[in-house]
């Protein structure tokens, strides 16, 4: 499938930031000239030694919530990077509207149909292109951590569940928190809707934001609905499975293990510009009319920039 293209609406990716440990300032070459500096494989070994000596003598931290900076760092994170760059080959726009400090709420679209990579693939596009650095700390569905491996995965990571009290602490505490408002109905909806947003709630993001005094960061990903082109959903197997829908896909359940591989779709993730609400006091943060007001227009801007996106992308692989 393919887009028209727009000369007035394009993609223009950013240059990737210099990352720490980075000798070269992004271009590839060493400035120095010093041939006696150790080789990439050596310097992966040694921190793959460090770390594995760290998990050994206990030599890392945990927060109240169970993330493990340590373990995404050097785990999590080197496990997703290949997908990131490689597979779907991620560019990034906008990624300087993230806040530096302070908490912030990014709220963004939601897709995948089988795997929900889109929070993952956000999650590294803040740690690895934003000059900051910074983690992103995502809600999730209940589903997800009462999953063996996965549920105790997602904590580690940074993950915590989808709840008011929760989001409000990480916000307070000065953490980027990333929330996927359309949850399962946006995961799973058939492809013939693909990028058109599902309910965003009754606004109960805005609502720990508000309370929080933070501003809210509207994301939009391109590239997700693809990946599992979801073409039914078999309820009868959703219900006896206790799953929100069963979908059927293009390659699963037909080719068995082989059809859970995502499609190499192209991505764009887009920061919008934050949306304040320090103007905003306590009464506010209970005021639907208020509320509502806010939800929409971070609805509207991830939409409209979807279309923008799609409008602007050569194909869905390239």
């Amino acid at each position: 499938m393919s887009e028209p293209r727009s000369d007035e609406a394009r993609v223009i990716p950013l240059r990737r930031p210099a990352r720490a440990g980075d000798r070269s300032g992004g271009s590839g070459e060493d400035p120095t000239g010093d041939a006696a500096r150790p080789t990439s494989v050596e310097t992966r070994l040694a921190d793959a030694l460090g770390f594995l000596s760290r998990r050994l003598r206990g030599d890392y931290t945990v927060d109240e919530f169970g993330f493990d900076p340590d373990l995404t760092e050097h785990a999590v994170l080197p496990t997703f990077r290949p997908l990131y760059d490689r597979w779907f080959r991620v560019e990034v726009n906008g990624v300087e509207n993230v806040p530096s400090t302070g908490g912030a709420l990014l709220v963004a679209n939601h897709a995948g149909g089988l795997w929900a990579l889109d929070a993952a693939m956000t999650a590294v596009a803040v740690r690895t292109e934003h000059p900051a650095g910074r983690y992103l700390r995502m809600l999730g569905a209940e589903l997800v951590f009462r999953t063996p491996l996965l549920g105790e995965l997602a904590r580690k990571s940074g993950a915590t569940m989808a709840c008011a009290a929760d989001a409000e602490r990480l916000l307070r505490g000065g953490e980027l928190v990333g929330v996927w408002p359309e949850g399962f109905k946006g995961i799973g909806k058939p492809f013939r809707e693909r990028y058109k947003l599902q309910r965003f709630g009754r606004g109960g993001f805005v609502q720990a934001a508000v309370r929080s005094g933070v501003p809210v960061v509207p994301v939009s990903i391109i590239g997700a609905e693809e990946i599992h082109p979801v073409l039914g959903n078999a309820r009868v197997l959703a219900r006896l499975l206790d799953l929100p829908y069963f979908p059927l896909t293009p390659t699963f359940p037909w080719l068995g293990p082989l059809g859970l591989v995502p499609l190499p779709s192209k991505w764009y993730i887009e920061f919008g510009a934050p949306i304040a609400t320090d103007h905003l006091d306590a009464q506010d943060a209970d005021d639907p009319a208020a509320l509502f007001e806010i939800t929409d227009q971070v609805r509207e801007t991830i939409q409209s920039t979807l279309f923008r996106l799609l409008v602007a992308r050569h194909s869905v692989w390239r």
